[in-house]
């Protein structure tokens, strides 16, 4: 099967393809620059074991609410600005994290550079805006997939580098080093993009606050799928919390969740503010869609990517504590899994744009169904080539579903991509949170039991309710003429 797309021409919409996966590829890699450090970190600052996991949960904790914010400015401002400006905050902020003298500190800026990403969600809107429908998931998996590797890319090269610039301040210099390669790309990234080809329009929602839906039911399904989103930062707290790691006072707990229960109100009513049409006139047909799209692609996205995180995070354990691995050998066969990325993800775009949306998804679902199951069997009888090549496959169908999902969520509302893809990866966010969560009570068997019975869910709703895109979407010009936009 052919790419339908001339990779090696760095003009025009594969130009955009380029420079954009480049800064997501960055915006990763000042993300995780401190995973492949952390040994060092800890032994500098003279960190506990619990004071590091504060420090990994804090990495991901923004991230989650600021891909919802980042997603409605995105549909207002447009990628270039956002991208740009998310690449050059990044980097200040990762010199606050290199330069940091207290544990404090350190939190702090891995909390704020949570930040980073959201990134990811820009992307999505710009690729969107300068590929057809017709390589529209080609292209988004190889956005996605190749901006992926950031994180792999932070694992291979910052040890190497700190190392080379010795002394005890040698992984602080080779953090900076980051840091500085984002500010540098933001400002080159500014000046080389534009937001749409020439001649097209950049659509902008009608009003800010949330999501337009088109019907009373949507809009409970909205406010209904919103609510996990915040129920995942509450779970944050409660790691952090005296009934977890004790890192937060009970005021301070206590506090906290306030905070995010009263943020989710605060939303829902800007929510419902926005939608408060619905209640009294119906939406034009031609500006309907249904918002049963995106509760599925969350739901599809949150075993994806959630799956693959929780996935990075712990193989490197079961290989050494089932198989009595090295660490440095444990951790050379679980790479394997994030590295599929940079094929498995274009992959399931080059499938949608082939098969179809939702055959593609169905197909692939079924796949991360039955590998997971498999892997679900794992012992310590089994040869390691066969758990690493069992892996492989979960890596397969499951970057490959994030690609199909990715390849579908441009397509269902032109002047919300980013909103859309924004709910849609934070959902990846909040698997991970739950799954990983879920590892910490039950034995590896049974937590890819969970993810393989979570994949078996979403697909049988995607079988039953989830509507492919088909002909064409209505946007409004400035003018008030009506421009169709092709999503089969």
């Amino acid at each position: 099967m052919q790419i339908p797309l001339n990779l090696f021409s760095f003009k025009g919409n594969i130009r955009i393809l380029h420079t954009t996966w480049l800064a997501f590829f960055i915006s990763f890699l000042v993300w995780f620059n401190h995973a492949p450090l952390m040994s060092v970190i800890r032994e500098v600052f003279d960190l506990t074991s619990q004071e590091v996991s504060v420090l990994l949960i804090l990495n991901v904790a923004l991230t989650i609410p600021a891909r919802i914010i980042v997603g409605i400015l995105v549909d207002s401002y447009g990628p270039k600005r956002l991208f740009s400006g998310i690449l050059i905050i990044s980097g200040f902020l990762c010199l606050f994290f290199a330069w940091a003298q207290t544990f404090q500190q350190l939190a702090l800026a891995r909390f704020l550079l949570g930040f980073a990403g959201a990134g990811f969600v820009v992307g999505i809107r710009m690729i969107g805006e300068w590929f057809p429908a017709k390589q529209n998931g080609i292209a988004q998996g190889i956005y996605g997939g190749w901006g992926n590797f950031g994180s792999a890319g932070a694992a291979m090269l910052l040890p190497a580098l700190a190392l080379w610039f010795g002394g005890d301040d040698g992984w602080r210099y080779a953090v900076s080093t980051t840091a500085v390669i984002a500010i540098l790309y933001g400002v080159v990234y500014y000046f080389s993009v534009t937001d749409t080809p020439k001649g097209s329009t950049y659509f902008k929602p009608k009003k800010i606050g949330g999501m337009e839906v088109s019907t009373k039911a949507d809009l409970a399904l909205y406010l209904l799928m919103t609510a996990p989103i915040y129920a995942a930062l509450a779970l944050l707290i409660w790691k952090l919390s005296p009934a977890g790691m004790a890192w937060l006072s009970r005021e301070i707990s206590l506090t906290a969740y306030g905070c995010v229960a009263a943020i989710y109100f605060y939303q829902a009513a800007q929510i419902i503010k926005v939608n408060k049409d619905v209640f009294s006139k119906e939406t034009p047909e031609m500006f309907r869609y249904s918002f049963r799209q995106v509760a599925i692609l969350d739901l599809g996205y949150m075993v994806t990517f959630g799956s693959e995180l929780a996935l990075v995070s712990m193989l490197p354990l079961l290989y050494v504590d089932m198989f009595g691995l090295s660490p440095i050998a444990a951790g050379l066969l679980a790479a394997i899994y994030p590295v599929m990325n940079l094929i498995a993800r274009p992959g399931g775009g080059l499938m949608s744009d082939k098969m179809g949306r939702k055959r593609t998804l169905v197909v692939l679902f079924t796949g991360i169904t039955l590998s997971f199951f498999v892997l679900a069997q794992v012992s310590e009888s089994w040869a390691v080539a066969v758990v690493a090549v069992s892996t492989v496959f979960c890596a397969l169908f499951a970057q490959g579903g994030s690609g199909a999902v990715y390849a579908m969520a441009p397509l269902i509302q032109r002047r919300m991509t980013g909103q859309i893809a924004g709910m849609v990866g934070a959902y990846g966010n909040v698997g991970a949170l739950v799954f990983l969560t879920v590892l910490s009570f039950v034995s590896p068997q049974v937590f890819f039991l969970v993810i393989g019975g979570a994949a078996a869910t979403v697909l049988l709703l995607m079988i039953v309710f989830l509507k492919e895109p088909k002909g064409q979407t209505a946007e409004i010009l400035e003018d008030g003429t009506i421009e169709l936009i092709d999503v089969t």
